[in-house]
């Protein structure tokens, strides 16, 4: 019995090879404002505030204010856009940092499954902060040979232009 089971376990290694689906892929970001913490945590404080400082994001209704489990659901680029809903996981105004993840995506606008992250400020004691905004997802694709818009690369290109888009209109706006 022991030999069949050696043998049923060497037989199955090679097939795990070839079992290979999405990996977690992660962005992370971070731009120095010229403006004090509480300034620039005061624009991104409220978990639905996102639509008064990323370009991309028209409207934000949200419920359940900045407490755990609030949700918003965000219309994307234009009235009657592609949306995205998501949900607040932890907030800590002292430390100026939330969490939140994604429940339901286009993905035509963020081919991404498994969505969360961070959105921080850092005091650099100088009268500058720093803008943190880690995330970590999976491609929209579930299985191998992701068409190109679905792909790895697409899914870390939008999230790196969410990112970038939103930590440069929030600069500028908290260096006004």
């Amino acid at each position: 019995m022991k030999r069949i089971t050696t043998l049923a376990s060497l037989l199955l290694v090679p097939a795990l090879a070839f079992a290979h689906g999405p990996s977690r892929q992660k962005v992370e970001q971070d731009i120095v404002v010229k403006a004090p913490a509480a300034k620039v945590w005061g624009l991104i404080a409220d978990f639905c505030s996102i639509s008064t400082w990323h370009p991309a994001v028209k409207k934000c209704e949200g419920k359940g204010g900045n407490e755990v489990g609030a949700t918003r659901v965000l219309t994307i680029g234009k009235e009657g856009g592609p949306q995205l809903e998501e949900e607040l996981q932890k907030y800590d105004a002292a430390a100026m940092t939330y969490k939140y993840r994604i429940n339901k995506t286009d993905i035509t606008v963020l081919p991404v499954n498994t969505y969360a992250a961070f959105l921080s400020v850092k005091d650099n004691g100088d009268g500058t902060s720093t803008v943190s905004w880690r995330g970590g997802f999976y491609r929209s694709w579930g299985k191998n040979d992701p068409p190109p818009e679905q792909s790895d690369a697409a899914a870390v290109k939008a999230v790196t232009g969410v990112y970038t888009a939103g930590l440069e209109h929030l600069k500028k706006l908290a260096e006004q």
